[in-house]
């Protein structure tokens, strides 16, 4: 039997279906988040993982200054007493293209009832400042938008360099729900829903 037999042999119709759906399956997943530069390897959690402990943030993140695209800086800490919605993201990051647009519906069906959106960049506002300012233009971004000092987007995300990340955090700084990734058809009701259970929580 020569070697070309063999491999149309070994290339059944079957095996060739099993594969394109392996294949398809895999880019899917891979599609639904970036890997920032800090990845460390980690498997990461399904989109919408809950946290198994409702922690505090530390002080190293609630005091920090985070400098924001029109100039300012602003605190998380001042934000007490209201529900946030925090989103880590990067200009270059498509999964973050695609969510950026739910953000800012989730900002204006929200923002009336106390909950703050706030999106920062996992890159250096040295090398991203006019990035993200034309990004800010271009998708409508009427939210706070700045970036994460490297001492914040680590205790955030704790070795899981894997992008879109987001964080509901109740209006005592406690945080309730993560979510690593974006789909477009699973996310939205499920980032609706944690914000509504944010909303309720009574601590």
């Amino acid at each position: 039997m020569t070697q070309q037999q063999v491999t149309k042999k070994f290339w059944t119709p079957l095996r060739i279906v099993s594969s394109l759906v392996i294949l398809t399956l895999v880019a899917l997943f891979g599609a639904s988040s970036c890997n920032s530069t800090d990845e460390t390897g980690k498997t990461n959690p399904p989109a919408g993982t809950k946290t198994t402990t409702k922690p505090g943030l530390p002080s190293t993140v609630l005091e920090a200054d985070l400098p924001m695209s029109d100039g300012s800086s602003i605190k998380l800490a001042s934000f007490s007493g209201k529900v946030v919605f925090l989103n880590l993201w990067a200009t270059w990051c498509g999964p973050c293209r695609t969510e950026i647009p739910e953000l800012v519906r989730l900002h204006q069906e929200f923002q009336s009832r106390g909950v703050e959106v706030i999106g920062l960049s996992t890159e250096s506002p040295e090398g991203s400042s006019e990035a993200v300012r034309d990004f800010v233009s271009e998708y409508h971004m009427d939210y706070p938008v700045g970036w994460a000092p490297p001492q914040v987007r680590d205790a955030l995300m704790q070795g899981r360099g894997a992008i879109p990340q987001s964080f509901i955090i109740s209006r005592d700084g406690r945080i309730l729900r993560r979510f690593i990734g974006f789909s477009r058809d699973i996310t939205p009701p499920q980032l609706r829903q944690a914000l509504e259970d944010a909303l309720a929580d009574k601590g």
